[in-house]
C-alpha cells in the first residue's frame, strides 16, 4: 500500500490547480482593460467628424440654383450641420433647415405661382362683394392726401409669400430658437433706418425669411422687434462669418449674386437696383470667398433676379456647378459616413385655434377683424381657412402690414396672434377707362376715402366723363359677417337709336318708323343693410328712390317726352359668388336673385299701379380640358301685380356694357332690341386661353321674351330668339380688350362689337 507521502493526489496538487485557474482569470481581466484602454486611446487619436456649414447667397430667381446644389450634396451623402442664408438663400436655407429635402423644395418651387407672389395676389373668393365690385372697376389706384398724389410703398406687401412660408414651416412652428431646428439656421436682414445688418436667429421663422428677402420697392419692409427690415443682401449677401461662428469647420458656399453689368444690360429697373447693391457686395465678396472651403459659382449670368419662369434651367445650372467640385464633396461625405436625408413628413392640415389675439386698432373694431377673419376662438380650421381669412383682411386694403403667428398651447391647440398695422393713407385716387357700343367712350375718376365718419366705413365717388356723363356714389359701413349699412346714389344716361319703344312696338307702328332715337337717364338713390348668412351668401334689404326720364328727338312735338317719373320701392337680394375671375372664370359658381316692389310713383304717364319684379341668375364655370373652360349661364325674370308702366321691362341686345336696370346683353341682336315684362335666357360659352391672358371664345345664347311669358306653358317651347358670337379677348392692366362678331339665324343680321377696359 502506498503511504500518504506517496499519494499523487495530494492537497498541494489541488492548490496548484486552483492557482492556474486564478492566473487565467487575472490574464483575461488584464486583456479586457488593455483593450478598453486601447479603444480609448484610439478614439482620442482619431479625428473628430468635421462640421459642415452651408452658406447660400441672395440673388432672387437666381437662388433656384441653391436647389440644384442641395440635390448634388444629398446625392454625395454630405451632412449639413449649419445653414446661413440671405434673401432667396434664406428662403431655400430656411426650408432645408426645417427638414425638407432638396426634392421637396424643388417641388414646392415648381408649384409656386411667382406671378401671384410678386403681385401679392389675393384670390377673388377672399374679397367681399363690395370689394369685388370695386377691384374690377379701376386700372390704377394711387394714395392721395392733402391734394397730393403719392405712390405705393412697394408693389407688394409680401403677404402671399408670408402665407406660403407660414404653411410650409408649420411642422417647426413651435421652435423660436433657430439653433434648435433640425439644422441650426441663421439669416440676415437690413435695418432700413440705420443701414446696419440684423442677424435673425430667433423668432418667427417665416417672418424672418420674409424680412431677409424683402427686395426694396418690390416688397414692403417687415417690422421685427422694432426694426424695419429689408433684404439682407444690401448689407451682407453671403453670411459666411456667421456660419463659421455657429461652429462650422468646413464651409460650402454658393454664390448666385450678379457681377457688375454694362449699360447694354441695365435696361430694367430691377437690374439697376441690383447693380446698386452689387457695387459694395462684390468688393466684400473677395474677402468672404477666402473664408470658403468649397466655393460654388453657378453659371447664371444670363438670368435676372426675376427669371422665375426659367427656374428649372437655373436649378440644373446649380447641379452642374456642384458637380464641378464633386470630388471634394465626395471626399467630405466619406469623412461623414454617407448621410442620407429623408423627406419631411407633412403635418396635419387641421388647426385647433384656442384663442385669437390682436393688437389694439384706432379705426377698426375687433368685431370687424374677426368678421373678416371668418373664425373666432375655439375653432377647428384648416390651413386654407387661415389663408382665406388673412387674405380677406388684406383685401380690405385697410392695413399696410399684416403678420400673424401660431403659438403652440399644447399638442393639439394653437393660439393665433395677429399684428395689424393700419394704413395711414385713408384716401385714394383711382382711374379707369372704357368703351362700348352703348355708353361709348368714358374716363372714370374715383375718390375713395376711408373712415370718413365712423370706424369701418368707406366713401367712394366715381365721376365718369365722356360721351355720356355718369356718376356713382357709395357710402358703406363694413362690419364683415355682422350687419353692414350702406347708401348709394348713381346717375346713368345714354342716347341711342333703338328698335324697341317699350310699348310692344305700337308707337313705332303708329309713326310708321322702324326705330326711334332715345335719350335715357336714370337717377337712383338707395339705403340698405346687408349681412353674410351661412358664411357664403350675401343677403340685403333696402329702399330705393328712382327717377326715370326718357325722351326722343325723333318726335318733334310735345309728346316726345315718354317718361319723367319718380318711383319709390323696397327690395331684397341674395348673392353668392365663387368665380376665380369675373371676366374669364375657369371655375366657380355665381348666383343672384332679387325681389323689388314699386309701391309709389309721381306717375307722369298716369298708368302706374303698384307692381313687383322678381329676377334671378345662375352661372357656373368649369375647365373641361387644358386651357379650355365651359361657362353656362341661365337667367329669368318677370313682373307681377297690376299692369303698370312698361319702362321697367326687360330689354335684351348688345354686348360689352354694364347692365343697368333690366337691360341685358344678348348676342345676335343690337343694343336695346328686344323687350317684354318677362324673359328667360340661357347662354353657353367655350373659352380657350391659347396664350396666357389671350382668349378665343365661342358663345351661343337663346331667349324667350314677351309680356306675360310665364302665364302659360309656352315659355318651355322652342326659343323665340337665338344668337351666336365668336370673339377674341386679351387681359390687360386696364381690363379686358375684346372684339365680338355676332349673328342671329332669325334675322341674318351681323354685328361686330368692341369693348375696351373694365365695365362701368
Amino acid at each position: 500500500m502506498l503511504s500518504k507521502a506517496q499519494n499523487p493526489i495530494s492537497k498541494n496538487t489541488f492548490a496548484s490547480g486552483n492557482s492556474s485557474k486564478s492566473a487565467v482569470y487575472y490574464y483575461l481581466i488584464l486583456l479586457f482593460f488593455v483593450a478598453l484602454f486601447s479603444i480609448q486611446i484610439s478614439a482620442q487619436e482619431s479625428p473628430k467628424r468635421p462640421k459642415v456649414g452651408l452658406v447660400l447667397s441672395g440673388g432672387g430667381a437666381k437662388g433656384f440654383a441653391h436647389i440644384g446644389v442641395l440635390k448634388v450634396l444629398e446625392e454625395a451623402g454630405v451632412t449639413v450641420d449649419f445653414i446661413g442664408g440671405t434673401s432667396m438663400g434664406a428662403v431655400v436655407g430656411g426650408l432645408y433647415a426645417s427638414g425638407y429635402n432638396a426634392k421637396q423644395i424643388d417641388s414646392i418651387f415648381q408649384n409656386t405661382d411667382f406671378d401671384k407672389l410678386l403681385q401679392d395676389y389675393i384670390p377673388r373668393s377672399s374679397k367681399s362683394f363690395y370689394e369685388k365690385k370695386n377691384e374690377e372697376l379701376y386700372a390704377i389706384s394711387l394714395p392721395f392726401a392733402k391734394f397730393k398724389i403719392g405712390v405705393p410703398l412697394a408693389l407688394s406687401k409680401g403677404l402671399y409669400n408670408y402665407n406660403l412660408l407660414n404653411r410650409l414651416t408649420q411642422p417647426v412652428r413651435g421652435i423660436s430658437d433657430f439653433s434648435k431646428l433640425p439644422i441650426p439656421f441663421v439669416c440676415v436682414a437690413t435695418d432700413i433706418e440705420t443701414g446696419k445688418e440684423v442677424l435673425l436667429n430667433k423668432g418667427n421663422l417665416s417672418q424672418c425669411m420674409l424680412a431677409s428677402s424683402a427686395f426694396p420697392s418690390l416688397f414692403t419692409p417687415v417690422e421685427i422687434d422694432n426694426h424695419l427690415l429689408i433684404d439682407g443682401g444690401v448689407t451682407n449677401n453671403y453670411p459666411v462669418e456667421e456660419v463659421r461662428k455657429m461652429g462650422a469647420d468646413i464651409i460650402i458656399g454658393v454664390d448666385v449674386q450678379d457681377d457688375l453689368k454694362d449699360r447694354k444690360v441695365l435696361k430694367e429697373a430691377t437690374r439697376i437696383l441690383v447693380q446698386i447693391s452689387n457695387i459694395q457686395m462684390i468688393e466684400k465678396m473677395k474677402q468672404k470667398k477666402a473664408l470658403t472651403d468649397i466655393y460654388i459659382k453657378p453659371d447664371i449670368e444670363n438670368y435676372s433676379v426675376i427669371s422665375f419662369e426659367d427656374g428649372q434651367e437655373i436649378i440644373r445650372k446649380g447641379e452642374s456647378a456642384t458637380f464641378g467640385v464633386y470630388e471634394k464633396i465626395k471626399a467630405l461625405a466619406k469623412d461623414q459616413q454617407q448621410f442620407s436625408r429623408k423627406p419631411l413628413r407633412k403635418c396635419s392640415d387641421s388647426l385647433y385655434i384656442k384663442g385669437v389675439g390682436m393688437n389694439d386698432l384706432d379705426n377698426y373694431t375687433r368685431a370687424y377683424v374677426i368678421g373678416k377673419l371668418g373664425f373666432n376662438s375655439n375653432s377647428k380650421i384648416t390651413n386654407q381657412d387661415l389663408n382665406d381669412g388673412i387674405n380677406t383682411i388684406d383685401a380690405t386694403q385697410n392695413f399696410s402690414g399684416i403678420s400673424y403667428k401660431l403659438t403652440r398651447v399644447n399638442d393639439k391647440e394653437d393660439d393665433l396672434n395677429l399684428l395689424l398695422t393700419e394704413n395711414n393713407t385713408k384716401s385714394f385716387l383711382k382711374f379707369s377707362l372704357h368703351f362700348d357700343g352703348l355708353f361709348k367712350s368714358a374716363i372714370l375718376t374715383n375718390l375713395t376715402y376711408k373712415k370718413a365718419l365712423f370706424k369701418n366705413d368707406v366713401a367712394s365717388l366715381d365721376v365718369i366723363l365722356g360721351d355720356n356723363f355718369r356718376y356713382n356714389f357709395d357710402y358703406y359701413i363694413d362690419n364683415g359677417y355682422y350687419i353692414s349699412f350702406g347708401l348709394k346714389s348713381k346717375y346713368n344716361a345714354f342716347s341711342r337709336n333703338i328698335l324697341t319703344d317699350f310699348n310692344e312696338g305700337t308707337t313705332l307702328l303708329q309713326l310708321g318708323i322702324n326705330s326711334i332715337n332715345m335719350n335715357f337717364s336714370d337717377f337712383t338713390n338707395q339705403a340698405y343693410i346687408q349681412t353674410i348668412i351661412a358664411e357664403k351668401f350675401l343677403f340685403g334689404l333696402g329702399f330705393e328712390y328712382k327717377h326715370l326720364r326718357i325722351t326722343s328727338e325723333t318726335l318733334q312735338r310735345n309728346s316726345q317726352k315718354f317718361e319723367n317719373s319718380g318711383y319709390t320701392s323696397s327690395y331684397a337680394y341674395l348673392k353668392f359668388d365663387t368665380f376665380d375671375n369675373n371676366y374669364f372664370p375657369t371655375r366657380g359658381v355665381s348666383f343672384s336673385s332679387d325681389l323689388q316692389t314699386y309701391f309709389a310713383s309721381s306717375n307722369f304717364t298716369h298708368q302706374f299701379n303698384p307692381f313687383s319684379i322678381l329676377k334671378g341668375n345662375f352661372c357656373f364655370a368649369k375647365k373641361i380640358i387644358k386651357k379650355t373652360t365651359a361657362k353656362f349661364e341661365s337667367e329669368a325674370g318677370f313682373s307681377f301685380g297690376k299692369e303698370s308702366v312698361s319702362f321697367f321691362d326687360f330689354v335684351l341686345g348688345g354686348y360689352g356694357f354694364t347692365p343697368i336696370n333690366n337691360f341685358k346683353p344678348f348676342y345676335g341682336y343690337d343694343f336695346v332690341s328686344l323687350s317684354g315684362n318677362a324673359y328667360l335666357k340661357s347662354a353657353l360659352t367655350f373659352d380657350y386661353e391659347f396664350i396666357k391672358k389671350n382668349h378665343f371664345n365661342l358663345a351661343v345664347n337663346v331667349a324667350n321674351i314677351k309680356d306675360g311669358l310665364f302665364q302659360g306653358v309656352n315659355w318651355v317651347s322652342k326659343p323665340m330668339y337665338s344668337g351666336y358670337a365668336l370673339g377674341y379677348a386679351i387681359e390687360t392692366p386696364i381690363g379686358p380688350v375684346e372684339i365680338k362678331h355676332s349673328w342671329s339665324p332669325e334675322t341674318n343680321n351681323q354685328f361686330t362689337w368692341f369693348s375696351v377696359g373694365f365695365w362701368f
